[in-house]
């Protein structure tokens, strides 16, 4: 088993706690200007994953299991226990995985943009060609492990990628959360994958943004603020005409 990486992180605001887990490749700063808004209201944490942002790389393979693994440790040792638990693009993996491991230290779960199974999405990470310049500068600008070091992580979250086992959607229904599921019309997970996962989770809600694509916290950041804080701060209300949902309210 891979050893646990304690993450660097940022702690803003005061209040019940809300974790944030960024995209694939980026780090705590992706959710500037839109989900760390959230700290007028809870005490938001944002750690950097291993081999991003200011945590460094660690021996062995950058997995969604191996990161699971470190937010489940985070949230015992840092959080000190449950959270609501919010992961974007890659870090929803993250966050979807936790869940299944620790269904304890998950109050409440959002997965914007996330793909359970690396096949729901159009284009899949790729360690090949040129690196976009700003993902680069960004990783170099705080990565203690510098940026000749960039090309190793990328290789490793791309051989992860091709070779770790996806659940199965059966494997879903160990998340005891309420969960929310939101992505983009546009996104770069197709609206089937999007709409399997929320079939898959017990108790999912889905929601999907009009004219955005992945980068929808970029695009509509006011919109998805506002969607996830009502998620997070209000309880599920029983629906006039329920179908799915009608057995649960019988």
């Amino acid at each position: 088993m891979t050893d646990i990486v304690h993450m660097w992180h940022d702690e803003r605001g005061a209040g019940d706690p809300v974790v944030l887990l960024h995209g694939g490749m980026t780090d705590g700063r992706c959710f500037t200007g839109n989900l760390d808004g959230l700290a007028d209201a809870f005490r938001v944490y944002l750690p950097d994953r291993r081999g991003h942002g200011r945590t460094p790389d660690a021996p062995g393979p950058i997995t969604i299991d191996a990161m699971a693994r470190d937010t489940a440790a985070f949230l015992d040792r840092v959080v000190g226990g449950p959270a609501r638990l919010v992961g974007y693009s890659a870090g929803g993996s993250v966050a979807l995985r936790t869940a299944m491991l620790r269904p304890d230290l998950v109050e409440r779960l959002v997965l914007i943009s996330t793909a359970y199974d690396l096949d729901g999405m159009i284009f899949k990470p790729s360690a090949e060609g040129p690196l976009p310049a700003p993902i680069v500068d960004a990783y170099a600008e705080v990565s203690p492990d510098g940026r000749d070091h960039f090309p190793v992580v990328v290789r490793k979250i791309a051989d992860a990628a091709a070779t770790e086992p996806a659940p199965d959607p059966s494997d879903l229904r160990a998340v005891t959360a309420r969960t929310l599921v939101l992505a983009g019309d546009d996104d770069l997970v197709t609206l089937d994958h999007t709409v399997a996962l929320y079939r898959a989770l017990p108790t999912a809600e889905l929601a999907v943004l009009p004219n955005a694509s992945h980068l929808l916290l970029m695009e509509h950041p006011e919109t998805v603020r506002a969607v996830v804080r009502t998620f997070l701060t209000t309880d599920a209300a029983p629906t006039y005409m329920p179908i799915s949902r009608a057995a649960v309210h019988t």
